[in-house]
């Protein structure tokens, strides 16, 4: 009996263990290649017959589709819900009648805008498990004494609930009804486009009930086609050979949703668009147009499968005017315009998606997932250019949308972004992360044609860095890299995928698929084999981003002479020329001097690749050397900084912080001694070889013009790398050959 009592103790602490570290890393999710989780199966409700009969809808100012103001119709009127007592349970009455998962958040005091008409609900107390709102207890419908400036918006997980039927209990007021169902898709139909990546052309289908329907085109337009193929990632939408397809619908019957679409156009998403009105049809199988819906839609230039009629109807500009900063991922980014030679950003107030949407398809992407506020993709330089943006949905460009041209008042912490839809390439099913301790990291397995067939092997990891893991988290959708390794021993993998299938990897960063990276192709050549050699990464959501101040580089900048016995320090570290060794002691060296103002305009601390048991002290300092040593000393109003300049402790940079490396620091100058009298790129690069994983490298590089006499210098024109316009860059060569990497 002792020894039952025993089992079942430790078998209790082992299920107790088991839940914790489950939990340590739920939050991570789950991406392409992990089993997700028991989906929640959709019933139809079943409602007493007094139950009273609502439709809801999401609406105001949105920043994604499935987010809005909560919207009540009742007795033949649009009204709204009151704030008051309302919780995440009755967000997750109203997302799950609207065929979300669940729901993800509620804001209280009209954050998505004011509605119109009665306030419905008051004092509502849900529970989470009923079927409809109405059936929440509350003071009764319409009874309440509220304003609109408490009318409450929830925000719901974009994930469909499987299998969800869209149930219209007023089919006299359709046209005033979003459209929800569980899933939409193109699919393609004839066999020219059967194996294109990405799909471009075929019927819209809508999954309704857990059945693909076929949309009637009776009562189809342009505007309809448009928000389709802004979904999926096309900036715009063409003709098709409707012939063809009238044969093919002759052939095989379709089966047709009960209702037509009702787009506007600007519209983000099909669940944005109305219910147009019930069909009128003769049996399953007709309609009164006599075929289902066909859309063709045009790519951008970066997803186009191959030449073809239309292609330059892309939005895509020769010297682009709008340009994204700091994503993760293609297709997201912070939003920058280009005004006056210089690049700066847009500030976030009253930033929605109906401007987001024209930046992507400006971008070649189809419409906004997202419109993103609050830096959220990290923090521009520039100057803010747009403020108050109003666009229609329908420009050609952001820069052609209405705006405040005043943008006093904002900052750079309100920075507007975008997430993008981009085409399905299918990248993600082509590699894989094995053996990690969460989703986020794991050994680098990719597929590749072997004889004739499709097989799983490893990547060599000779060479592997940064660039290469960046572009590996990418491709997954898992975010930035934030460690690359080269020997991945504690994470066994497939034992099946133990072969080197690619060697020789060299990315650029940039690249959207690590098959696009320069590698050996079917020549492979990795003297240390696979296996526990085999490359690895960890990813991470955020990423630092360190930007050097160039107003601080030019305000700064003198001249100094120093004799050479007072830079013996200096010399041991290698901060002077390489023929300082032939310099006497009493002679002297030209030091140009500068200070450097590093910040952190990312979305996660700043932490130095050095480890503090790889400082080395250095006796002639009598001080801990450190190599990427960066530290806290200045802070914004609101932020506490979390590390401190001192030769102990952890050191690093916190997120809106910066740290400055005074002029009269050891080794922060430039021994220009033998520097003949001209004029000069002076040109400041911080990790320079990619050691730390940076959500923007195209930053790192201040460029200055530089006038020496001989006796003089002076320092001019300081400004970031692709800060100013292509033009402008053009005139400051990028020297790598005269460059200051500072540490």
């Amino acid at each position: 009996m002792l020894a039952k009592q025993k089992l079942s103790y430790w078998v209790s602490i082992f299920f107790v263990v088991l839940r914790l570290a489950h939990a340590q890393y739920e939050y991570l999710g789950y991406p392409p290649g992990y089993p997700d989780p028991e989906q929640e199966q959709y019933t139809p409700p079943v409602l007493a017959s007094d139950t009273p009969r609502i439709q809801l809808r999401l609406a105001g100012q949105k920043r994604k589709h499935n987010e809005g103001r909560v919207e009540v119709y009742y007795n033949g009127t649009w009204g709204t819900v009151c704030d008051d007592d309302f919780s995440i349970h009755g967000a997750q009455v109203v997302c799950k009648e609207l065929g979300y998962q669940e729901a993800v958040s509620w804001v209280p005091s009209s954050k998505y805008g004011k509605g119109e008409g009665p306030i419905w609900f008051d004092n509502l107390q849900c529970t989470g498990k009923e079927r409809t709102l109405a059936l929440c207890p509350s003071n009764g419908i319409g009874v309440s004494d509220c304003k609109h400036t408490e009318d409450v918006g929830v925000v719901c997980s974009d994930r469909r609930i499987p299998g969800f039927k869209f149930v219209n209990t007023l089919p006299n007021h359709v046209e005033n009804l979003d459209i929800h169902v569980e899933d939409v898709r193109i699919r393609a139909i004839l066999s020219s486009y059967r194996k294109r990546i990405p799909v471009t052309e075929g019927y819209v289908e809508v999954k309704d009930g857990g059945k693909w329907k076929q949309i009637c085109n009776a009562e189809w337009n342009e505007f309809n086609s448009r928000v389709i193929c802004g979904m999926f990632g096309f900036p715009g939408e063409r003709r098709f050979n409707a012939r063809v397809y009238k044969m093919f619908a002759r052939r095989r019957k379709p089966t047709y949703w009960d209702f037509s679409v009702n787009c506007t156009g600007t519209e983000a998403h099909l669940s944005s668009c109305k219910l147009g009105q019930i069909l009128a049809r003769k049996s399953n199988d007709t309609c009164a147009g006599g075929m289902p819906v066909v859309v063709s839609c045009v790519p951008g230039r970066a997803f186009a499968p191959a030449p073809m009629t239309g292609y330059r109807k892309a939005f895509r500009q020769e010297q682009p005017l709008v340009r994204l900063r700091g994503g993760a991922i293609v297709g997201e980014g912070r939003v920058e315009v280009m005004k006056n030679g210089e690049w700066g950003t847009i500030c976030d107030d009253h930033w929605n998606l109906l401007s987001a949407t024209v930046v992507c398809r400006e971008l070649g992407f189809g419409s906004a997932k997202e419109a993103l506020s609050g830096g959220q993709l990290g923090q521009g330089m520039g100057p803010v250019h747009m403020n108050e943006v109003k666009c229609s949905g329908f420009e050609k460009s952001v820069t052609e949308c209405p705006f405040n041209k005043e943008a006093l008042g904002c900052s750079h912490e309100e920075d507007a972004g975008v997430r993008c839809n981009v085409p399905a390439m299918g990248f993600e099913q082509r590699l894989r992360l094995r053996g990690g301790r969460n989703p986020f990291e794991g050994r680098v397995e990719v597929l590749v044609e072997k004889n004739g067939s499709l097989v799983w092997g490893t990547v060599c990891s000779e060479g592997w860095g940064t660039m290469e893991a960046m572009v590996v988290c990418r491709q997954l959708g898992l975010g930035f890299a934030s460690s690359a390794f080269q020997e991945t021993w504690y994470w066994p993998g497939e034992v099946s995928a133990d072969g080197v299938a690619m060697s020789g990897v060299r990315c650029s960063g940039t690249e959207m698929s690590l098959s696009h990276c320069l590698h050996h192709g079917p020549h492979l050549s990795c003297p240390r084999g696979g296996g526990r050699n085999s490359a690895g990464v960890s990813c991470s959501e955020t990423a630092p981003d360190l930007v050097l101040n160039p107003q601080v580089v030019e305000q700064t900048t003198y001249m100094e002479d120093r004799p050479m016995f007072m830079l013996q320090c200096a010399y041991e570290e290698n901060c002077l020329a390489s023929n300082s060794d032939q310099t006497p002691a009493n002679a002297y060296r030209r030091l140009l001097r500068f200070s450097s103002q590093i910040h952190n305009n990312g979305q996660s601390d700043f932490k130095p690749k050095a480890a503090k048991h790889l400082w080395v002290w250095h006796e002639c300092h009598r001080s801990v050397r450190m190599e990427m040593f960066l530290e806290t000393k200045h802070a914004v109003v609101g932020i506490e900084k979390k590390y401190e300049c001192a030769n102990f402790g952890e050191q690093g940079i916190t997120v809106g912080c910066w740290d400055t490396y005074r002029h009269d620091i050891d080794c922060q100058w430039v021994d220009i001694t033998n520097v003949k009298p001209g004029d000069y790129i002076f040109q400041i690069v911080i990790n320079p070889n990619y050691e730390v994983p940076e959500s923007d490298y195209t930053n790192n590089i201040t460029k200055c013009r530089c006038r020496y006499d001989g006796h003089r210098v002076w320092m001019y024109s300081c400004h970031n790398d692709g800060s100013l316009s292509s033009e402008t860059e053009m005139m400051f060569p990028g020297l790598l050959n005269n460059q200051v990497t500072h540490r």
